[in-house]
Order: structure tokens, then sequence, then C-alpha cells
């Protein structure tokens, strides 16, 4: 997770993501920020994450993208 919690940092320094429940309500990452999270976290994980699963449900919380993570192949 700690892993994650880097990359979403990296991307978006502005925000503290441990203080929010839903990353995409709370308007901390967009449709850009979704498209470079995922290609990080293909970098970071050596995965491919499907593109069906590229939905703003999977990216509302370090959880969800950590679920994301381990069902494209990957290990947090």
């Amino acid at each position: 997770m700690e892993t994650i919690k880097s990359i979403l940092q990296d991307i978006r320094p502005d925000f503290d993501f441990s203080e929010s429940s839903n990353f995409i309500e709370d308007g901390m990452l967009d449709s850009f920020d979704i498209v470079s999270l995922v290609s990080e976290l293909e970098a970071a994980f050596d995965i491919v994450i499907d593109g069906l699963d590229i939905v703003p449900e999977n990216f509302i919380s370090i959880e969800k993208i950590g679920k994301l993570v381990m069902k494209s192949g990957g290990k947090l």
C-alpha cells in the first residue's frame, strides 16, 4: 500500500490522500490523473490493468486501488 500512496503523492502532491474516503468525489483525482495512475501502477507492479477495470469506483480509495492491483496480478 505504501507504493500506491507514493504514486498518488507523486501525481497530486497537493492532496493528503489519507484524509479522504472518496478521491473522486473529493476532487482529488480527475480522469487525466487516473490515466497517469494506471500507467504508474502498471510500471510499479509489472501488471496490465484491463480497460474494463478503469472505472471511477476502482480509484476512490487506496484500498480499492490495492484490490485492483491484486486483481490485475500484482503483489502488495
